[in-house]
């Protein structure tokens, strides 16, 4: 794997997209992963040194240095290379981050990569699954993803599946009794590939009313394609009862949390959904969909229901269920509430993971 540094201890270059809080998912990721690393680092188990691409100026969150490149594709790849030169271990948070690594035999390192979904399932660009395959070691965010990746490209078998977390190891103050109409959340960036299910929630609304006349649905995110959901909200006969609220920063989400009675996105593509488990550590059914990684997380009949998206009406009946039946919801709540805690914290995460991290600091 190249020259390696004579070092004392591990030093590990950590290659991420972002660290800023609230940057998508696989940010949410890397911050997993900077966490733990810098936990590591205080305890004097390894060193590391982190080149970030996009963020504007650096972190001073984690306990150990961050270098940004301001979004220059350019900087990065001169930042990473330069790192490199001094560390004997790598860790990147996605295919784009592993593009910057060096190639140069004197400063190839062992390396680990994360998969997370879209990026290697059908549609994908065939050389963003061509730079994880080449990984050292390559971590999935779930068999689902794993799965998937392995029968549309092959090569992804040996992933390790480590799920992900909330950054959070407590849950949030215990929910006020409800006190205004039962509201169903859902809570994404709203792209125009259309496969989060805003449209389906949209189209099945005045049903929804019909049976539970108050039910409000609350849209919360924004994106490329809030203009043409906020138009097909105004269009519905129950536009009334559908609030497209735009993005409601971290600081004020926590109301909007308490004031939800489900959370609902019947996506067709996730390949963890960690919305889902947000959902679950507020004490919230989640309503998700059969096609996609929710599977895993979200167990069907207990912590909510799984149902296949385009039966618009099997979602319908879920909605109207658990708005109808406040107790089962409740109950539903708590159980996902509890998976959380065993499953879903950063304790979670950081116990699933650390293993890994050895493994690839022992080659």
């Amino acid at each position: 794997m190249g020259d390696r540094p004579a070092v004392t201890m591990p030093r590990v270059l950590f290659g991420a997209g972002s660290l800023d809080p609230g940057n998508g998912g696989i940010c949410r990721v890397a911050r997993l992963m900077a966490k733990a690393l810098a936990e590591e680092r205080v305890a004097g188990r390894l060193d590391v040194t982190a080149e970030v691409y996009e963020d504007q100026k650096p972190t001073g969150q984690f306990a150990f240095p961050v270098r940004t490149s301001r979004g220059s594709k350019a900087g990065f790849l001169l930042n990473v290379h330069r790192s490199a030169a001094s560390c004997s271990h790598a860790i990147y948070d996605s295919d784009s981050m592993a593009r910057a690594r060096p190639r140069i035999r004197p400063l190839r390192r062992p390396w680990m990569a994360w998969i997370h979904g879209i990026e290697v399932w059908e549609d994908a660009i065939p050389r963003r699954p061509r730079v994880v395959r080449q990984a050292d070691l390559l971590v999935a965010n779930s068999e689902y993803t794993k799965q998937r990746a392995t029968r549309v490209w092959g090569g992804f078998e040996r992933s390790r599946v480590c799920w992900l977390a909330t950054e959070e190891d407590e849950p949030p103050a215990p929910r006020p009794p409800a006190d205004g109409p039962p509201r169903v959340l859902i809570l994404s960036r709203i792209d125009n590939l259309r496969y989060k299910g805003h449209d389906e929630l949209i189209s099945i609304w005045p049903r929804v009313c019909a049976a539970v006349p108050d039910a409000e649905l609350v849209i919360v995110g924004r994106g490329p394609g809030s203009a043409r959901i906020a138009e097909l909200a105004a269009r519905s006969p129950a536009a009334a009862r559908i609030r497209c609220a735009g993005f409601i920063p971290d600081e004020k989400m926590a109301a909007v949390w308490a004031g939800a009675s489900i959370f609902a996105m019947p996506s067709r593509g996730e390949g963890f959904g960690l919305v889902y488990i947000e959902a679950m550590r507020h004490g919230l059914p989640v309503i998700a969909s059969t096609e996609d990684a929710a599977q895993e997380i979200n167990r069907h009949g207990a912590t909510g229901y799984n149902v296949p998206i385009r039966a618009t009406t099997d979602l319908e009946d879920a909605i109207v269920h658990l708005l109808r039946h406040r107790d089962e919801a409740a109950r539903m709540g708590e159980n996902a509430r509890e998976h959380w805690r065993k499953n879903f914290r950063y304790s979670c995460f950081r116990q699933r993971w650390l293993p890994l991290l050895r493994d690839l600091l022992a080659r």
